[in-house]
């Protein structure tokens, strides 16, 4: 569950509630056993509106990938060593 849930990062998504439409750019899983997504919405007018947390059970996700999600399972990393943000290839 946990790897799929990851390989949503990238994917277009739609609220089914609010119709709020946009990309999942984070996952959450929660001491409390929920998961959520984020979902950021298209910029307008230059602006980039406020995205949203919600349940991962309430947005609608379609297969429209706009990026590739990260590969955070590989090589033993431990989180002093992730180098696939974007602080880590600015430079310094």
């Amino acid at each position: 569950m946990i790897k799929s849930t990851i390989e949503l990062l990238g994917l277009r998504a739609t609220d089914r509630v609010s119709g709020l439409e946009g990309v999942i750019d984070s996952v959450c899983f929660d001491l409390y056993g929920c998961v959520q997504v984020s979902l950021a919405p298209k910029a307008k007018d230059g602006e980039v509106p406020n995205g949203r947390w919600l349940d991962v059970n309430r947005v609608e996700v379609s297969e429209d990938r706009v990026m590739p999600a990260p590969d955070f399972d590989g090589k033993g990393k431990t989180p002093d060593t992730y180098d696939q943000g974007p602080a880590m290839k600015a430079p310094r």
